[in-house]
């Protein structure tokens, strides 16, 4: 019943209203690895075990510093910085018991293109991000501490 990398058909998840998000997941049959996406969208694995995939918590991670990263790079744009690369490094600490959710999470964007006067700049486009338009982070309980850092490519 193995069904990773499968496609889903478009007609199966469309939706009427813009503001509507659908993905879906399948079991593989196979322990704790599941498939999925949205409708004709890449293929994602999901491995609880994280060895053929993220783990669902790994994905939240990285689904933040998409968010915030795609932000970043927008507002960077639309203030004519300069942008040649930027890495989001994110660490998340999990509380101990159940539901085991992130009580923290640590982030260092590392931006490298914008000079030296551009910083205050840089600065705004994560303090934007983090505070306004990444809807992944403001999808995450309001008691998550979340700490963002920002390095330069000179730093």
């Amino acid at each position: 019943m193995r069904t990773i990398g499968r496609r889903y058909n478009r007609h199966q998840m469309t939706s009427s209203n813009r503001n509507l998000r659908h993905v879906r997941l399948e079991w593989s049959g196979e322990n704790n690895l599941f498939s999925g996406g949205a409708e004709d969208g890449p293929v994602v694995i999901v491995d609880g075990a994280s060895k053929e995939g993220a783990s669902p918590m790994q994905l939240l991670l990285l689904s933040l510093a998409g968010c915030m990263g795609i932000d970043i790079r927008l507002i960077l744009e639309k203030s004519r910085v300069p942008l040649r690369g930027l890495i989001i490094d994110v660490e998340g600490e999990r509380a101990p018991d159940a539901p085991r959710r992130y009580v923290r999470v640590d982030m260092t964007c590392r931006v490298d293109g914008p000079s030296a006067a551009d910083a205050d700049k840089v600065q705004r486009a994560v303090d934007l991000s983090k505070d306004k338009y990444c809807s992944v982070l403001h999808s995450l309980d309001p008691a998550t501490d979340i700490r963002v850092r920002v390095q330069t490519a000179g730093d």
